[in-house]
């Protein structure tokens, strides 16, 4: 771990062997220059540049939020379910298996034309009555489709992939988050934030900066918002688990009978979150981080052709208990279509059931930072419980 020293609190990055661009290390000093932000910031290993806050970090707050440090695709995270089945039980052609997802998981802009019942159910009885409150206190964060999105992929880089460990057992896993509500509660909600401090003629180094200051009607209406969008995304995933399981088990796709297995794992990786962390109560924003709390489980997935791993935290304190989401991005999407062909994403993705067209290209492995390098940075913030390769991936 290194200590960078700022105009403001210090960073504390976990990013030996990783690159740190110039650019994202600008971004975390601004942060870190914060008057609100608690004892330090702490910077993750797949760190990259993103809106406002960088992508890959842990920043602890007291008595303010900063809405675009949480992000707009609020609750994004993973979901990872071990089966009952085995890898020789998987047919040598995987086809089926990926199409058998496709068909049951909206994914891309899509929603469901008809809300099927036992998702219609989780809305109504987990999630309407909270989506109501939140509306009331600021009406522009309504989505027509925030019941019509639920139990649906999103597009970018959300996933649902069928893994193999290093026992042979088969595991599937999901990346998905708030869809169109918490993209819209996070808009709205940065916008009312930069409204406020330009009202008060607060002047920041990054206008995406702006926040959301405690015991104000602005920020009660935030944390009520956010709340609610980190249980939809969580609701999502389960619900497009159950229903990839329903698809896999459906006698056309050729697999023989299975159940879930032990271990299952759901985690945010974009949400902010009450915590007490060197003597105080504070607000805790990871985006593009996990929890790793002493003996909690998470999930850090590689790209589409790169080692995924199921992980237990170490409660290191220097990280605020948190360790890396991913790979995190090496190649912006832009860069990445610029650079990148078809032919290496083919080459990268071989022996993997995928697509492998230009509408993904922007998610080709050679996009992504190396994952062993990112997880030899964080050793001392998780261990490593299992390895998983992909053998099928539908991407959003």
């Amino acid at each position: 771990m290194q200590v960078i020293e700022t105009a403001g609190r210090p960073v504390y990055a976990w990013v030996d062997g990783v690159e740190f661009e110039r650019q994202a290390r600008e971004q975390v000093a601004n942060v870190a220059a914060l008057p609100f932000v608690h004892d330090h910031v702490a910077v993750m290993p797949d760190v990259h540049f993103g809106r406002g806050a960088t992508v890959g970090s842990v920043v602890p707050t007291l008595g303010a939020i900063v809405p675009a440090a949480v992000g707009v695709d609020i609750g994004c995270g993973m979901i990872a379910q071990q089966l009952t089945l085995r890898a020789q039980d998987l047919p040598d052609d995987l086809r089926r298996v990926r199409n058998a997802l496709e068909r049951q998981i909206p994914v891309g802009q899509g929603a469901h034309r008809e809300v099927p019942a036992e998702i219609d159910q989780v809305w109504e009885t987990q999630l309407a009555e909270g989506y109501a409150r939140v509306m009331a206190r600021a009406p522009r964060v309504s989505v027509r489709t925030a019941r019509q999105q639920l139990g649906t992929l999103g597009s970018g880089n959300h996933y649902v992939e069928l893994c193999i460990d290093e026992h042979g057992h088969v595991w599937l896993t999901l990346h998905s988050g708030s869809r169109g509500a918490g993209n819209r509660i996070g808009m709205v909600y940065i916008e009312t934030a930069q409204r406020e401090l330009d009202g008060l003629g607060v002047t920041l180094a990054d206008r995406d900066l702006a926040y959301l200051s405690e015991h104000t009607a602005s920020f009660d209406g935030y944390v009520e918002a956010v709340g609610w969008a980190q249980e939809y995304a969580r609701l999502n995933r389960e619900l497009m688990l159950s229903r990839a399981i329903a698809a896999l088990s459906h006698r056309n796709v050729g697999l023989p009978a299975f159940e879930r297995g032990a271990t299952v794992v759901n985690c945010h990786h974009n949400y902010v979150a009450r915590e007490r962390h060197f003597g105080a109560d504070v607000f805790v924003t990871r985006k593009g981080a996990v929890r790793a709390g002493l003996g909690e489980l998470g999930f850090i997935p590689g790209s589409m052709g790169a080692r995924s791993f199921v992980v237990r935290g170490r409660g290191n304190p220097a990280s605020f208990e948190s360790c890396s989401h991913g790979a995190g991005r090496r190649l912006s999407r832009s860069e990445a279509r610029r650079r990148l062909t078809l032919g290496d994403l083919r080459r990268e993705t071989d022996g993997i059931e995928c697509r492998k067209d230009a509408g993904v290209l922007d998610e080709a492995p050679s996009a992504y930072k190396d994952i062993d390098a990112v997880m030899a940075a964080q050793r001392d913030l998780v261990e490593i419980v299992h390895t998983l390769r992909q053998v099928v991936c539908v991407k959003g």
